[in-house]
């Protein structure tokens, strides 16, 4: 049985939705490289969409390693050490050392962050309306 052009391009439609949500948003990506150039420098629209293709598959096989480590030890939630045993473990050292060094400065702000809110909100309403205007 043969398919209508509208089941063909429906099926094309929802197959390139799907890879649209793998991807990072390439204006982020355009963004980024844009820094990485000289001001004048010009960005094809096929090099931010393949340098898009590249971040996410290795987006995705960095934290498909940390996954699995995760599965192992029967936890759910992926944090930042897995990701840095991942980049480690695939190979990708050079990576996993800076991102060590800037896990370690997020902990500290986080950290000085919750004293700070564990400090103002001393009784239950404080905390909650404290909680909701940092979550936003």
């Amino acid at each position: 049985m043969a398919e209508s052009d509208d089941e063909s391009g429906g099926q094309a439609s929802g197959s390139r939705e799907l890879l649209q949500e793998r991807l990072l948003p390439i204006a982020n990506v355009g963004r980024i490289m844009k820094k990485a150039l000289p001001t004048r420098a010009k960005i094809s629209k096929e090099a931010k969409e393949t340098m898009q293709e590249c971040v996410s598959e290795f987006i995705s096989f960095i934290t498909g390693e940390a996954s699995e480590k995760c599965q192992k030890e029967k936890r759910k939630t992926i944090n930042g050490d897995d990701l840095v045993w991942a980049m480690t473990t695939l190979g990708f050292e050079e990576y996993a050392e800076p991102l060590k060094g800037y896990l370690l400065k997020y902990r500290e702000i986080e950290g000085d962050k919750n004293f700070s809110m564990n400090m103002i909100g001393s009784n239950k309403e404080q905390e909650g309306s404290i909680h909701r205007f940092f979550q936003g």
